[in-house]
């Protein structure tokens, strides 16, 4: 397995990748069609294995404090996807990812790395394992349905009749966001110091 920069020939099986590995998690619904873009500078790594996407691994970065990343102080990187194909998890491919995105994170002057993920316990326990530490979170909650969606969704306008919404909640009562509402989960916010 080698594990090396992304290029743009790796478009389609890093979707691939990313859909497959995201199916039994929380985010099963979060489908991208194409590679995301960053507007800042990013460490983007693939693992490749037999002339297929196995890993893969994005950090867009500060230049500027606070320009990516709002946590941390210093300069910090965003993990915005790391994944591995099911059929080649387990193998410790997404740790090794991660440890050469933070040689190349360090040599770019970062001071911490930054990750926000739902609920799933074995992905929180991989951050937590990976050296992080949990340092905020608030809910992620998808109404659905008429009896969910009438409780926080009115319009004025007698054409749309809204079938599904998302929303962030940041207040204090999260137990009762939870007992109200199907889909609920709470995204964490993750940090890693670098020095």
């Amino acid at each position: 397995m080698e594990i090396r920069s992304y290029n743009s020939n790796d478009e389609v099986g890093w979707l691939r990748c990313r859909v497959l590995s995201f199916l039994d998690t929380a985010y099963y619904d979060n489908v991208l069609k194409e590679k995301e873009k960053y507007e800042n500078p990013a460490i983007e790594l693939v693992a490749v294995e037999n002339d297929q996407i196995v890993g893969l691994l994005d950090i867009e970065y500060d230049d500027k404090e606070k320009t990516v990343c709002t946590k941390g102080e210093g300069l910090g990187g965003m993990i915005w996807h790391v994944a591995t194909h099911p059929d080649y998890q387990r193998r410790g491919i997404g740790i090794n990812m991660l440890k050469k995105a933070e040689q190349i994170a360090k040599d770019k002057g970062l001071d911490y790395l930054e990750a926000w993920t739902r609920d799933d316990d074995w992905v929180n326990q991989w951050y937590v394992k990976s050296g992080f530490e949990k340092v905020n979170s608030y809910l992620h909650v998808f109404f659905e349905g008429n009896n969910e969606i009438e409780k926080v969704i009115k319009t004025n306008e007698s054409k749309f009749k809204v079938i599904q919404a998302f929303a962030h909640y940041s207040g204090d009562d999260s137990d009762h966001i939870k007992s109200e509402f199907k889909r609920v989960h709470e995204c964490r916010c993750y940090q890693k110091s670098l020095k």
